[in-house]
């Protein structure tokens, strides 16, 4: 037997474990190449305008920088629009607190009393009850808080330091695309190249519809929440509106944010005191369940799924599937993910196909 015979003999075997290793390699290291990752994919969404800036004779530096420069000041807008929202709520929540959680406790009382709950008597027992749970297990809880404060502590270290990392990866990432991926290309097999490029234009399509697709649920979303606020009479449903609908692109997280500040909103500004809990309570449940409906069954379903393909109950089961996998980050990537998989499962189907063994059964 020659050796390019043993070779391609004994290839076959070696790949999969060559591929077990590599993975293992690469998710022993995550925490490293994360921020690689992330880059990358910035990179790769921001790739096209800085293609449209060079083709207008724009330096590809300055394309690079002026990209990132948009993207960093759509993540500020998100920050800016907190700043009206908190100078109001925070000046509110000092002055109308103590009345605030007297109406609440009024309210709430009688009701659990009436379904055999134990509370205490009155406001006084109540904060005499807290001052002995304190002094009881104050060493257990500040023991558990300074545990938090540390992880949390270097948690926010970890996000900040991807804050600054990430866009500084992409900047080198945008500024060699092209050379990497001529380098990439050409380490394919020379019979492989052809297929590869059409996928990657595909996805390169698939990743442009997904993206004004979901631009397009943003805007909808936040001309909904603020109008919708704004009937109801809040005085900051601009604000709240509009950081709701432009934060829907971090799932859970933005809708979940917007509807705590809608809630605290609506009982710092309505006279709880008097006119109860009722109305801000429901028109924040209106409001934001109304939101819910509408982008989870119409919105994302058609302006994000169609645009990628997806029929409305694969967009519905790929959200379900990957949160189960893989949580916050899993509900993230799915849908553009789904949509490279479903890509390469069209491919997969056209060679089966096209093969001997589907003819010839």
């Amino acid at each position: 037997m020659t050796s390019d015979a043993r070779v391609s003999t004994f290839r076959p075997f070696w790949l999969p474990f060559i591929g077990v290793a590599v993975l293992a390699l690469l998710w022993w290291h995550a925490a490293i190449l994360a921020p690689f990752v992330l880059g990358l994919a910035l990179a790769y969404a921001l790739h096209p305008a800085v293609d449209a800036l060079v083709k207008r004779r724009v330096p590809k530096a300055l394309a690079v920088s002026l990209c990132l420069l948009l993207a960093g000041l759509m993540m500020a807008v998100l920050l800016v629009l907190l700043v009206p929202i908190v100078s109001e709520l925070v000046p509110r929540l000092r002055d109308q607190l103590p009345s605030l959680l007297t109406a609440l406790w009024d309210r709430l009382v009688p009701s659990l009393q009436r379904y055999g709950v134990p509370v205490p008597s009155s406001l006084d027992a109540l904060k005499s009850e807290g001052v002995r749970l304190i002094q009881t297990h104050a060493a257990q809880w500040t023991s558990t808080l300074w545990t938090s404060l540390l992880i949390g502590g270097s948690s926010l270290v970890t996000v900040m330091g991807l804050a600054l990392l990430v866009p500084l990866l992409a900047f080198y990432w945008l500024l060699d695309w092209d050379p990497l991926m001529a380098r990439l290309r050409d380490m394919l097999p020379l019979r492989w190249r052809p297929a590869a490029t059409e996928i990657m234009d595909e996805c390169d399509e698939l990743m442009g519809q997904y993206l004004r697709g979901q631009v397009m649920v943003m805007l909808i979303l936040a001309a909904f929440y603020s109008i919708g606020l704004a009937l109801f009479g809040f005085s900051l449903a601009l604000p709240i509106g509009v950081l709701t609908g432009l934060a829907v692109c971090i799932p859970y997280l933005g809708f979940g944010l917007g509807l705590v500040l809608a809630v605290l909103a609506g009982l710092l500004q309505f006279d709880v005191a008097q006119n109860g809990v009722f109305y801000p309570l429901m028109a924040v449940a209106v409001v934001y369940g109304l939101g819910q409906i509408v982008e989870s069954a119409f919105l994302t379903p058609r302006l994000v799924g169609e645009r990628i393909g997806l029929h409305p109950l694969a967009v519905i089961l790929a959200l379900m599937l990957f949160g189960k996998w893989m949580g916050f980050w899993g509900v993230v990537i799915a849908l553009p993910v789904s949509a490279f998989c479903m890509l390469i499962g069209r491919r997969l189907l056209a060679a089966y196909r096209g093969s001997a063994f589907y003819r010839a059964t």
